[in-house]
């Protein structure tokens, strides 16, 4: 029994994965760590950083315990106020998901601009637009196909008599953002932002079937609230809307600050999260000097845990902020010779 259910999941396993594509991967690629992912996250929130020049790193490995894992990589710059109150970034992500080695390639630069609603600077609305490069790829030599079963026996190397015109895809991707942020001091500002992607409905079929990809909206905030000296709280939340698709994530980090003085700055940060009706992660990150490292894993409670087994998958996040020298201007006043 246990030989004869082994077969019939090999010999449909291109069938099941590719319902569990579309019920979980049909979405665009996201991160459980939102908030440390902030080009991703909106358009509008490029150049919004304490600094010049801002990099970003993220990794993510997600249901090994199913299939084989989707692989996630992110890479993101941003230069803040590159002219008066314009800012540029550019995204590049590059994921691989299941049995198929489906490729996903995502080239996007983005542009924002910074206005500021008051005198103070407290009050900020930042406006963004992304525009790029899609490329995907499918991998049907990568599959089992029923043609490769004799009898009991799976043979790779028989035909799969399956004939693929396309399986590669290139599109061109529109998207824009705009965030509102109140800053009152170092430890204490909130930020609210909506984003749409997919603006222009790109095609995304195969096979030369027209099949427009849905846009997607974006509900994102933030909040920074110091407790004491050395205690901050961060709830944040995110709120995703794509096709019959729904993501809800809110949670909340805190953040303890080990040292700063001199020049030298250490904090520790520890949060809960929860994706409603899907997962839970904690997550756990150290900012030291200009950098932040991140680190958390998802526990799967969905309908999809007698194969998940709860787990999910672990994220990691860096970040980089490199601040120039900008030395102090001293003007000299020559003394007239008479005084």
């Amino acid at each position: 029994r246990n030989f004869d259910a082994m077969i019939w999941l090999r010999k449909y396993h291109f069938i099941l994965m590719l319902f569990l594509a579309n019920e979980f991967h049909a979405q665009d690629i996201h991160f459980s760590q939102f908030m440390h992912n902030p080009l991703h996250q909106n358009p509008g929130n490029t150049g919004m950083f304490d600094g010049d020049y801002r990099f970003n790193f993220a990794f993510r490995d997600q249901w090994r315990s199913v299939s084989i894992p989707y692989n996630t990589v992110l890479l993101s710059a941003d230069r803040a106020m590159i002219y008066k109150n314009l800012s540029v970034g550019v995204v590049f992500v590059h994921d691989v998901a299941g049995d198929g080695r489906f490729r996903t390639i995502d080239l996007q630069p983005i542009v924002s601009l910074n206005f500021n609603l008051d005198d103070e600077h407290k009050h900020r609305v930042r406006p963004g637009v992304q525009l790029g490069l899609n490329y995907r790829e499918l991998r049907s030599d990568q599959f089992s196909w029923d043609s490769q079963f004799g009898g009991h026996i799976y043979d790779p190397s028989l035909p799969t008599n399956e004939n693929f015109q396309r399986e590669t895809k290139g599109n061109f991707t529109v998207n824009s953002g705009i965030v509102y942020e109140w800053f009152d001091g170092t430890r204490r500002n909130v930020n609210f932002g909506a984003a749409l992607f997919n603006i222009n409905r790109q095609n995304q079929g195969f096979f030369g079937e027209e099949i427009p990809r849905s846009r997607r909206l974006m509900l994102h905030g933030r909040g920074q609230f110091a407790i004491n000296d050395k205690w901050d709280v961060l709830p944040a939340f995110s709120f995703n809307a794509q096709g019959t698709h729904r993501e809800f994530l809110t949670g909340s980090e805190m953040r303890y600050i080990m040292k700063e003085s001199r020049g030298e700055y250490i904090a520790l940060y520890i949060g809960l999260f929860s994706r409603i009706v899907d997962a839970a992660f904690v997550n756990i990150g150290m900012d030291y000097q200009n950098w932040f490292f991140g680190l958390n894993y998802d526990w799967n409670y969905s309908k999809l845990v007698p194969a998940s087994r709860i787990r999910g998958g672990i994220e990691l996040t860096a970040q980089y902020i490199f601040r120039s020298f900008k030395p102090k201007r001293n003007i000299h006043r020559i003394c007239p010779v008479y005084l």
